[in-house]
């Protein structure tokens, strides 16, 4: 049911990205404003990053196989790095186009309704953003969470956009329309940035926060009766899995089954109160203990 919804949502999110495009280009249309330009051109990189991200859902579902025995999850990082990727790309389409503008000589015209289609797309992006951050921080989804902080961006560049063009026509200065136009690029291109920084983050193995090692160091502390430490703890994120792997001591006589036991206890806990956990315990005799480790209570 949770792969349903997620593929739903990015589903959605390409209708909506073409409802939104079809809007910031009759803007353009009724405008002939370069920053309005800008900003629906920023709007098909919406459209492809959420193809992008509507692939990359689907792939990381796939359950785990013989080539990828630790599952897919990471195929949504790779479509987070692409949309940062067309991010960056667009945000020098609309340096160029600002450039265009500022040399050709032409001035916006006002136009009411123009104004009214960039503020409607301006509201649906924004409500849309807000729904896929939370869904996606909800379902541990990088991908979803990538495409709203994206849209996000949108909305803010829409906002300046609009407070530009409104100046323009207010003031003659066309010179702000393209001074608009730049400011949407660097908005743009420190949103692309920031998506391929933390992606990357993630393809590279990246730990698990502070907040979730101190949980499961405090789990296995006080679920781990029976054994005497824990010590070389490691995590890494891939999507919405968290993998764990520690070194359990345990006294030299206990027997297997006992020490299996402990184990099963941690596991338990840590699935529990770490969602998407998955974890591995490698069983050592007490003359391995560094007695620097993880005290059991």
């Amino acid at each position: 049911m949770d792969l349903k919804l997620r593929l739903r949502t990015a589903f959605a999110s390409i209708v909506i990205g073409i409802l939104v495009l079809g809007l910031k280009f009759g803007a353009y249309w009724l405008t002939g404003s370069v920053a309005l330009y800008s900003d629906a051109l920023e709007t098909t990189v919406n459209i492809a990053s959420s193809l992008a991200t509507l692939a990359a859902v689907w792939f990381a579902a796939k359950p785990a196989d013989s080539n990828h025995p630790y599952g897919h999850d990471k195929a949504e990082y790779f479509a987070a790095v692409l949309v940062g990727v067309m991010i960056v790309l667009a945000a020098l389409f609309i340096f160029r186009e600002a450039w265009f503008g500022l040399t050709s000589g032409d001035t916006p015209e006002y136009s009411a309704p123009g104004i009214s289609l960039n503020i409607a797309a301006a509201v649906i992006n924004g409500l849309w953003a807000r729904y896929l951050m939370h869904h996606g921080k909800k379902t541990r989804s990088p991908a979803l969470v990538a495409d709203g902080k994206h849209l996000m961006t949108d909305v803010v560049s829409s906002l300046s956009v609009l407070v530009g063009v409104v100046l323009v026509l207010l003031t003659g200065w066309k010179v702000l329309d393209s001074a608009l136009a730049v400011f949407v690029g660097m908005t743009v291109l420190w949103s692309g940035w920031g998506l391929v920084k933390e992606s990357v983050g993630g393809l590279m193995d990246e730990a698990a926060s502070a907040d979730v090692l101190t949980k499961i160091r405090l789990l296995i502390s006080e679920h781990g009766e029976g054994a005497l430490e824990a010590h070389d703890l490691r995590t890494r994120i891939a999507g919405k899995s968290t993998f764990v792997d520690f070194h359990l001591v345990v006294p030299g006589s206990m027997a297997v089954d006992e020490a299996h036991e402990i184990c099963d206890r941690i596991e338990v806990a840590i699935a529990e109160d770490v969602p998407g956990a998955h974890i591995t315990i490698h069983v050592e005799p007490e003359h391995k203990a560094k007695h620097s480790g993880i005290v059991v209570l």
